[in-house]
This record gives structure tokens, C-alpha cells and sequence, in this order.
């Protein structure tokens, strides 16, 4: 695994992106947001763009739309539970979808609108893009573990508790500052 110095076009790849997704989701996408390391200027990165798309129910009809544009389901139906949050399941639902083969990486991640797992990426994001030295640190961290990790697979697991205590510093912020995510 290679983590990147921040590459400007990132910002122009999720905008071509997004706009093909919408094509295809129509009015089941309640928005169509750029998320994880590439949406938060000079953060390194994997080369993947992460996007988030929100819709009203997780449901055959956001499959079937997303699967006739050509992307594919991934078994990957839920995401990391943070410390504080008991397993209920359903807040952390998501599908999970990848590029057609051939094309540019890219993960697609649809949530339910008001999920906490919907809230989280967009908070992380915003909070990040708001305190560049975190951003920083969080970026040096993933360069260190993607050079040291023996077992490549393993760097999510590694990276998780991290990832936590950005995003419990992330609710405080919130908190204080009244943070909404953007319309």
C-alpha cells in the first residue's frame, strides 16, 4: 500500500465522479459528498477517492441503479464501530461499491440519511479540513503504518484507533462549535 503526498486534481476527479453517480442514482442520492483522506487539503492519502452518497433507505433500488451504471457491490456492509456506540447494526449499515473494472479507484459508500455512520464520515472530513495540524499528524501516522505494517491487510485494524480519537476530539469540537454538515 502507498500513502501520496496530496494531489490537487483529487478535488476534480471527485467532481466527475459525483456527477456520474448522480446520473445514475437520479433522486434516490440526497447528496453526493467527497469524503475521507483525499477530500481534506494537504492530507496524504491512498490514491482512492472515498465519496459518500446519502439516500433515504438502503435498498434494492440504490443497488440495482449503481449496479446497471456499471459499479460493483462489495460484500462490505457495514463500517468500524467507535468506542461509545453499542452494536445496534442498522446505524452502521452502508452498501459498499467499487469502479468498474478498468477505471479510475474509487469507493462508493452509500449511507442512510441520519445514520451515525453518515454523520461520522462528514464530521471526520470537515473536522480534519478545520485543524490542519491534526490533519498533519494523522497524515504522518498513515505514511508510517503503510511503510512498517508487515501484513498490508492489516492496515485498517491498525489505523482504527486512531481514527477514533480524531473523530472523539471531532464530537467535542462539534459540540462546541454548533457544527452542522454543510447542505
Amino acid at each position: 500500500m502507498t500513502i501520496i503526498a496530496h494531489q490537487a486534481r483529487w478535488a476534480d476527479e471527485f467532481e466527475a465522479v459525483a456527477v456520474r453517480l448522480g446520473g445514475a442514482m437520479g433522486s434516490l442520492a440526497l447528496r453526493i459528498d467527497h469524503i475521507g483522506s483525499t477530500s481534506v487539503p494537504g492530507l496524504a492519502a491512498k490514491d482512492v477517492i472515498d465519496v459518500q452518497i446519502t439516500v433515504a433507505e438502503l435498498d434494492e433500488n440504490v443497488s440495482q441503479s449503481l449496479s446497471d451504471a456499471g459499479f460493483a457491490l462489495r460484500p462490505f456492509n457495514r463500517d468500524h464501530l467507535p468506542p461509545g456506540f453499542e452494536d445496534a447494526g442498522e446505524p452502521w449499515r452502508k452498501l459498499f461499491f467499487r469502479e468498474p473494472e478498468g477505471e479510475r479507484r474509487v469507493h462508493i459508500h452509500i449511507r442512510r440519511a441520519g445514520a451515525a455512520n453518515q454523520r461520522y464520515a462528514l464530521l471526520f472530513r470537515d473536522y480534519l479540513r478545520a485543524h490542519p495540524a491534526m490533519s498533519a499528524a494523522y497524515g504522518e501516522l498513515k505514511r508510517r503504518l503503510a511503510a512498517r505494517l508487515a501484513d498490508p491487510d492489516s492496515y485498517p485494524d491498525v489505523k482504527d484507533p486512531a481514527v477514533d480519537l480524531i473523530y472523539l476530539a471531532a464530537e467535542q469540537w462539534a459540540a462546541q462549535t454548533g457544527w452542522q454538515p454543510a447542505a
